[in-house]
């Protein structure tokens, strides 16, 4: 199959509308063609006058390991034109950056989940554009955790650097399938236009979703792989929890723990609560050392949650409803265990950071009554999940 990016370049008649235009790229480490050439260096190389560079959160470099780490402006040293952070002194493009390019080309690499910034970031790009007369491309790329959706919605006056519309946590769709929502649904007068990939079989093994015969690259530090990419609509809600994600361990957000947790009894508590919440992965104790971050230096014990090899089906693996099943049964063993993290989650001030990540605190909710079942929540995100299923339809682009 074929990239947006691979599309482009190969084809000059999809090219042709960029001739005689200053050219903007949105691009990350994982902008790479299918021969592993950064999409940068492939635009100049084929002739396109690129005159400025973006970088959303984590840097165009890819460096910077966690959340709130901004990246700064810098010159790229190899072709001498501005790099501008979206992840830094702004986050919205500024008016003296949008004066350096007539289009913007975005080429990152999306994980699916409504939480993942660089969708946000894409939203505030089209709204500047919209703003500034600028055009603005997509150049698509799977979305690897496929069609699926799961989730709450979020909530209105939730919305957040990490709550970028009203979409549940797996949104189903690809990043150009989102710039045609954020249009559609925002009401943005703007130039755009999508370069659309070529053989996306969503539904295809073993990738569904990802195609296999293209290299996993991170598109930022804690994506290792297609495992986390799969497990994440869940696994980021630990980032608003005590429990660590494995940040400073080599499966970073495929799995949780703690010092005090006694793994095998979540897991026997999650099969006794919820059985059919854990189709299609399986889940496995271990012991981990974060090296940085939450319990730096601690013996953890803790729950590898494995989407891949034989234990992946991809219609029955719900990985928000895993994570949530997770918490249930660590608050139904231990009812007094300070689960939740109360900090500024991605600049959003006065709000705990488990109801940022899900868009508004029902979640959370659920999971501290001791009377909520399993069912109560399924009921709510279902009718979350249906009207979302119904409203995203409209703006695909590949197999319905």
């Amino acid at each position: 199959m074929n990239f947006g990016i691979d599309r482009l370049l190969a084809d000059a008649a999809v090219r042709k509308p960029l001739e005689g235009k200053r050219v903007a790229l949105l691009a990350h480490p994982a902008s790479v063609t299918e021969d592993l050439t950064h999409s940068l260096d492939a635009l100049i190389a084929a002739g396109v006058n690129v005159t400025a560079v973006f970088g959303p959160q984590h840097g165009v470099r890819g460096d910077l390991q966690d959340n709130m780490i901004e990246s700064p402006d810098f010159t790229d040293p190899t072709y001498g034109m501005p790099v501008f952070s979206l992840y830094g002194e702004v986050r919205r493009p500024t008016t003296a950056s949008m004066d350096t390019f007539d289009v913007m080309l975005v080429d990152l690499q999306d994980l699916g989940t409504r939480i993942y910034t660089f969708i946000t970031t894409l939203r505030y790009v089209l709204e500047s554009a919209a703003e500034h007369g600028k055009a603005v491309w997509v150049l698509d790329r799977p979305n690897p955790a496929g069609r699926p959706i799961e989730g709450l919605t979020l909530r209105p006056g939730w919305e957040s650097f990490v709550g970028a519309g009203a979409m549940p946590m797996r949104h189903g769709l690809t990043m150009g399938e989102l710039g045609q929502w954020f249009i559609g649904t925002l009401g943005l007068d703007v130039e755009y236009r999508v370069v659309e990939m070529e053989g996306w079989a969503p539904e295809a093994a073993p990738g569904f979703g990802w195609p296999t015969e293209r290299l996993w690259i991170n598109p930022s530090p804690n994506a290792p792989n297609l495992n986390m990419a799969r497990a994440y609509p869940g696994t980021v809600m630990l980032e608003g929890t005590t429990l660590s994600e494995g940040r400073g361990t080599t499966r970073p957000l495929e799995l949780f723990g703690a010092p005090d947790l006694n793994a095998k009894a979540v897991i026997a508590e999650m099969h006794r609560l919820a059985p059919a919440w854990l189709a299609g992965c399986a889940l496995r104790d271990i012991w981990f050392q974060p090296t940085f971050h939450k319990h730096v230096g601690e013996l953890c014990n803790g729950v590898h949650i494995h989407a891949e090899g034989r234990f992946y089906d991809h219609a029955a693996f719900r990985p928000w409803r895993v994570q949530a099943l997770a918490f249930k049964a660590v608050r139904a063993l231990a009812p007094n265990f300070p689960l939740w993290r109360d900090f500024p989650y991605e600049y959003a001030f006065g709000k705990l950071p488990i109801d940022v990540i899900n868009g508004g605190p029902a979640l959370r909710e659920w999971i501290d009554d001791s009377a909520a079942t399993p069912g109560d929540l399924d009921a709510l995100t279902a009718r979350d999940e249906a009207a979302w299923a119904a409203e995203s339809r409209d703006f695909r682009l590949y197999p319905r």
